[in-house]
């Protein structure tokens, strides 16, 4: 099964939602030879509940993912911690929402959930825990201690990072960081714009339904990552886009007001 573990269905964190939008995501994501998605949208975007509303009205929830014209989504959502960082959480929907519950009090710089409390958070579900682009100059996670980190499940060898730290240079660091902490690396685009699905695909032995089938292929190591050739085309190429499509809505958001 080819999934993405990371990847954003709004084409910023500022925008509205739009479900014709999302469902060019999905098409896209499909012809760039994905199975699967872990929906890791941020926790403090404009709409969170909203793009899980839509899904919940819109598609089918088969074990624990949602099915989009073909497409295995499963819930996820991008989370900030206090001292920098970001963690990706993958589980089912309800604990999903449930999680979002405690963390909608939590949405702002000044009053992200230390690291330690999110992972007390997230302990008390079935969540797959990754952090997200560890290497990234804005948000490492370098600075947490070994200990704290060893509560993740595995890291993020990031598709955005891979572009702009360079491939070879991105999996020196991220693989011996993963090591000295016993975890694996799993794959994520980091997509905002369809330009990027396919840069980074985890293709996994087994077919997947359940966040217990996810946790523990991603244990036990039964997948390869693989990295597409004309990586850094697509990431400058999304980029780019998205930066445009960011103007045009500023643009209407002025307009309307």
């Amino acid at each position: 099964m080819n999934i993405d573990f990371h990847t954003h269905v709004k084409v910023a964190k500022k925008s509205d939602f739009s479900p014709d939008y999302f469902k060019e995501m999905i098409r896209e994501a499909k012809l760039a030879g994905l199975e699967a998605i872990a929906l890791t949208e941020h926790f403090n975007t404009s709409s969170l509940e909203t793009v899980y509303n839509y899904l919940d009205e819109n598609y089918d929830y088969i074990h624990d993912y949602y099915e989009a014209d073909g497409l295995k989504i499963f819930p996820g959502m991008e989370v900030d911690v206090r001292e920098v960082g970001h963690i990706l959480l993958i589980s089912r929907r309800e604990n999903l929402r449930s999680m979002f519950q405690t963390l909608k009090h939590h949405l702002s710089k000044d009053n992200f959930l230390p690291f330690s409390e999110l992972m007390d958070l997230t302990e008390q579900y079935n969540v797959l825990k990754i952090g997200g682009h560890p290497f990234r100059p804005a948000t490492p996670l370098t600075q947490h201690t070994p200990q704290q980190l060893k509560r993740l499940d595995a890291l993020d060898l990031n598709g955005k990072d891979l572009y702009t730290l360079g491939v070879e240079e991105n999996q020196n660091k991220v693989y011996p960081f993963a090591r000295s902490l016993s975890l694996p690396v799993t794959g994520g685009s980091d997509t905002h714009q369809f330009m990027q699905y396919g840069t980074v695909i985890n293709t996994l032995r087994d077919d997947c339904a359940t966040i217990d089938q996810l946790k523990a292929a991603v244990e036990n190591g039964t997948y390869a990552i693989h990295i597409s050739d004309d990586l850094a085309l697509r990431v400058k190429s999304a980029t780019l886009i998205k930066k445009l499509v960011k103007r045009l809505l500023e643009k209407e958001k002025a307009v309307q007001n």
